[in-house]
């Protein structure tokens, strides 16, 4: 309401004034009787403008593409594609294709509402890369540096499709490959490969992240199999995983034992995690176990301690390390293609020089990434891989791909807060990477712990308690 104000300095003036307000008032008066009448949902008159839905991009800011049109991959510069065999330079190309054409359509509209599209798993099965390294039981037997650049391929399009498939594959899968028996790997890997059923991870616990071997999820042994009790969070895939590969403390033994769950389970509930700012197609997930029955069969005879998971996470490790470097090149091929078409002041942003300097380091950060990704991979084939190695690679490789994302953010201005152009989303998914398989912080203890022969894990006063 809109009402002419007069100086009430004279006997007029207010007149005017106080004739305005009534007549003002009156007005609304019946408008808001009016719509008392009117349906619940809307007692508010609006213009019909209000009701119309938001401009398509392209149509909104015609002058530059969104990354529902994937632009061409211009982040190889030091053309390290001459360092892959040809099977893993296939590999990378059809994962390319896939994801360009079939995938980025769709990302932006599910990472918005948070919702998986499970219509793309088939495309992604379709692409052989659940199993990984795994050979046999139908899975692609790749080479690690073939799995590791099909999960970068994936992430340059979307992070949340290559942390399903991660999970899924170099997690669940994984697990059930290198520690569980014979049966176990004939019974399950097979589903899992082709994305027929979907596999989970279940470690972290609410009270222990970055602490994960003190875990307190029981399993007490009874007649026939084991009664597990406790609480995971964080756990990715898990609202609608088939198979939950879970870790929990014998209680005879007091040692870490895992077990495969059944999504139907008696006594087990998981729900989703809401309001999270990255990664949000992945649909993460808080499990509650009470009294869950878990058969013989079931129990994963190679998990016999918490070292156990090592062997797991020694090559989950290289591949998240991987998702970075993927999001990078992303994040580095929109902004070259934005940075041409986009035009301020009657000229290309890309011919300006302090543009040209944020995307050099952009793709210079891409460049050392891809080599050191490369090299840990080689590492991890011969055999001379470290903790330490696959550690110092994942924190330094998510350090530079967060300075990529922030630089990306700053090029495309108002549009690197939209997520139709891809930098805001790969932005935020950073944060989570940068987090899980080990916060970088605890990456960085676990090199130093290597290089020193000092674990500084636990502050003194924690050590001390620990011992009384």
């Amino acid at each position: 309401m809109v009402i002419a104000k007069f100086p009430p300095n004279t006997y007029t003036s207010k007149k005017l004034y106080y004739s305005s307000l009534l007549f003002h008032l009156r007005i609304s008066t019946m408008a808001i009787h009016s719509s008392s009448n009117q349906d619940d949902s809307n007692k508010r008159a609006m213009p019909s403008y209000f009701n119309l839905p938001p401009l398509d991009v392209s149509n909104a800011f015609p002058q530059a593409t969104p990354a529902s049109v994937f632009p061409p991959c211009a982040s190889d510069y030091f053309q390290f594609d001459d360092l892959l065999t040809p099977e893993e330079q296939a590999v990378r190309k059809k994962v390319r294709e896939c994801m360009e054409k079939e995938i980025a359509p769709v990302m932006t509209e599910y990472w918005e509402k948070a919702k998986f599209p499970f219509q793309c798993i088939p495309k992604l099965a379709a692409l052989r890369l659940a199993g990984g390294t795994i050979k046999g039981y139908g899975c692609p037997g790749l080479s690690i540096l073939g799995s590791a650049v099909g999960t970068a391929e994936v992430a340059r399009v979307d992070a949340s499709c290559s942390t399903f498939i991660l999970v899924h594959s170099s997690l669940a899968m994984l697990t059930i490959a290198l520690c569980g028996s014979e049966a176990q790997k004939q019974k399950y890997l097979p589903s899992l490969a082709q994305f027929q059923t979907i596999g989970c991870w279940g470690l972290t616990e609410p009270d222990y992240g970055s602490d994960a071997s003190a875990l307190k999820t029981t399993a007490t042994k009874v007649e026939g199999g084991w009664i597990l009790d406790g609480q995971k969070r964080w756990i990715g895939n898990s609202t609608f995983a088939d198979i939950l590969v879970i870790f929990a403390r014998n209680t005879s033994t007091n040692q870490i034992n895992g077990y495969i769950v059944k999504k139907d389970a008696p006594g087990l509930t998981v729900t989703k995690i809401e309001n999270k700012i990255g990664l949000r197609i992945v649909q993460n997930g808080d499990i509650v176990m009470k009294k869950v029955f878990i058969p013989d069969e079931d129990r994963l005879t190679g998990v016999n301690s918490f070292q156990d998971t090592n062997k797991v996470l020694a090559v989950s490790r290289v591949m998240v390390a991987w998702q970075p470097i993927g999001i990078s090149m992303g994040i580095y091929d929109i902004c070259h293609r934005y940075l041409k078409e986009r035009k301020q002041f009657g000229a290309p942003l890309a011919a300006f020089q302090i543009n040209q300097q944020k995307l050099v380091q952009m793709l210079s950060n891409v460049q050392a990434m891809f080599l050191v990704g490369w090299r840990l991979c080689k590492l991890y084939e011969s055999g001379k891989m470290t903790p330490g190695h696959a550690s110092l690679a994942k924190s330094w490789i998510t350090l530079r791909a967060r300075e990529t994302a922030a630089l990306g953010r700053e090029l495309l201005g108002g549009n690197g807060i939209l997520a139709d152009f891809l930098v805001a989303k790969a932005f935020c998914d950073i944060e989570p990477i940068y987090t899980y398989e080990g916060t970088y912080d605890i990456n960085t203890l676990v090199t130093g712990r290597e290089v020193t022969g000092f674990a500084s894990f636990k502050p003194v006063i924690a050590q001390k308690r620990s011992r009384l």
